[in-house]
């Protein structure tokens, strides 16, 4: 970890509830570093219950990634010599790809400030979607039964969760221009039939740097956040930098 989580600081209790450090990075980040920041994170919270909860924003480096109980039936390649990283992880959900150009968040929120369910924050995370969507003129859509996000029939956003003890992990990843042909080296979501698209198949020329701030308004605004930016990572890169 990049910084001593124990010497952020705290805020005031009536602040305190819903203050979130927030986390930007400017390059893309291997799965395992930010895996292990979530972890870290998730370990202070259990250790100091009113401490701020944290979120980060982000890209990877190519990888894979495979849920609780996953079938590798959904990989379409040996599990021994994938063509990028793949990990087994402790979230829901089946076989998940990441990659730049994909704009990835990660919330480690004590949902004993909000709701202890698990289908409630599953529907937030996906309004978080659609609402970033809809400032920028995009329908997105729920599938009944199914979790994440499409645009007129392609999956454009993946979402898979941890949870242990109401303290979250993992999150949301939503396509923007990143390269869909190595998504064919899986079944995305264990969905037969579901293509995957991103959103500047829509817009042409949208970035992950023009939805970012989009994304960072739409999770203050669905979970009440109050966001702090820790000194030492305020300059933009400086926590990828440090990794």
């Amino acid at each position: 970890m990049p910084i001593d989580i124990g010497k952020l600081g705290t805020t005031s209790t009536s602040a305190q509830s819903r203050s979130t450090f927030l986390f930007e990075c400017s390059e893309p980040v291997p799965f395992e570093m930010a895996w292990l920041w979530q972890q870290q994170w998730q370990q202070h919270l259990f250790a100091k219950p009113l401490a701020p909860q944290a979120v980060w924003l982000l890209q990877h480096q190519a990888c894979y990634t495979l849920g609780r109980g996953a079938s590798e039936a959904n990989l379409l390649f040996d599990a021994n010599n994938p063509p990028a990283a793949l990990h087994r992880i402790d979230r829901g959900g089946e076989v998940t790809h990441h990659l730049p150009g994909q704009l990835v968040v990660y919330p480690v929120l004590d949902l004993r400030r909000y709701q202890t369910d698990l289908h409630w924050y599953l529907r937030q995370l996906e309004q978080v979607l659609i609402d970033v969507l809809a400032v920028l003129g995009l329908a997105g859509e729920r599938l009944q039964g199914l979790t994440g996000l499409w645009l007129e029939g392609r999956k454009v956003a993946a979402i898979g969760v941890g949870c242990r003890r109401w303290i979250t992990q993992h999150g949301l990843a939503l396509n923007v221009d990143c390269d869909l042909e190595s998504f064919s080296a899986v079944v995305p979501c264990g969905l037969v039939g579901h293509p995957v698209g991103r959103l500047n198949q829509w817009i042409p020329g949208l970035t992950v740097a023009e939805v970012q701030p989009l994304m960072r308004q739409s999770l203050s605004d669905r979970f009440g956040l109050v966001w702090q930016i820790p000194e030492s990572l305020a300059k933009p890169g400086a926590f990828a930098s440090d990794a």
